[in-house]
């Protein structure tokens, strides 16, 4: 079973990623919409690839 301190670590990149999104869509002709995307992109890409990486290490 996970742990909630894992799963905390997870839901909360993965939601302000989701809110990045969100946001940067709804001010997606201005740069910093378009900036806010990528870095919520980025944010979830990361938390996935964290999770796969820590996994194939056990």
């Amino acid at each position: 079973m996970i742990s909630m301190s894992a799963f905390h670590s997870m839901l909360i990149p993965i939601l302000t990623g989701m809110l990045l999104l969100a946001i940067g869509f709804n001010f997606r002709d201005k740069n910093a919409g378009v900036f806010s995307m990528w870095v919520g992109m980025l944010l979830i890409l990361a938390t996935v690839v964290y999770k796969i990486l820590a996994k194939l290490n056990e």
